[in-house]
């Protein structure tokens, strides 16, 4: 099934949902030290591989990481060649000085904000959702 491509759709039924728990970025040098079913994703870089990871799961193998973020999913299904969500979104968020780290998946966009921001987050997407209806 493709995903929607229409900005206006996509911003109008992007219905953000707050998932549970606390996620942090973290940089390993080899993967065959952490099962990778604890994982929520892993990204190569030339230095090294980030993951992300619940937090209590990073602790338990002493992982460092700076950053503890909350993981917001855009439940509606969004092509990967739809063009100007992540620009919407990530614009209206900055207007209130919330950072925002995305994933785009297959299936959804995925939004890692400041745990702190979690609850503003929702109520600013949420707001720009209604304000395309």
């Amino acid at each position: 099934m493709l995903g929607e491509t229409n900005l206006s759709q996509l911003i109008k039924g992007m219905t953000p949902k707050l998932n549970q728990g606390e996620y942090v970025f973290c940089t390993i040098k080899d993967l065959n030290t952490i099962d990778r079913n604890s994982t929520l994703c892993e990204f190569k870089e030339a230095e090294n591989t980030t993951i992300v990871i619940e937090k209590s799961k990073a602790d338990a193998l002493q992982l460092k990481y700076d950053y503890i973020a909350s993981w917001i999913t855009l439940t509606i299904h969004s092509s990967l060649e739809a063009v100007g969500l992540t620009a919407m979104f990530s614009s209206e968020l900055a207007k209130h000085n919330i950072s925002c780290n995305v994933i785009a998946a297959y299936y959804h966009d995925h939004i890692f904000v400041d745990k702190k921001d979690a609850t503003k987050a929702i109520r600013v997407l949420t707001n720009l959702s209604k304000r395309s209806n």
